[in-house]
């Protein structure tokens, strides 16, 4: 799995510092994981949910989501917002789904 790109998590990780151990944890798991379908990461990382091409994993006990989208046949991962729970009920992040 190739997370585009690392420095754009530790941009997302600075602005909410208390998800660095998790979101280490969920790096540390995707990048090595081989997932062709959403099934696959569904394998690897239980609390996934998809809506379109996003996926949403949830990020300490669901208090934080991490938003990406998918690419080149789920091999590669975009990320795009790291949300509080209030911040993603508003559904700005549909956007990209």
């Amino acid at each position: 799995m190739n997370i585009v790109s690392r420095r754009g998590l530790e941009q997302l990780i600075s602005l909410h510092p208390e998800t660095r151990p998790a979101l280490a944890r969920w790096y540390s798991l995707a990048s090595k994981s081989r997932w062709e379908k959403f099934e696959d990461v569904r394998a690897t990382i239980p609390s996934v949910d998809r809506v379109g091409e996003v996926l949403i994993f949830n990020v300490m006990g669901g208090n934080f989501r991490l938003i990406a989208t998918v690419g080149s046949g789920y091999q590669r991962l975009y990320l795009k917002a790291l949300l509080t729970h209030k911040e993603y009920d508003r559904k700005e992040w549909m956007k990209w789904a």
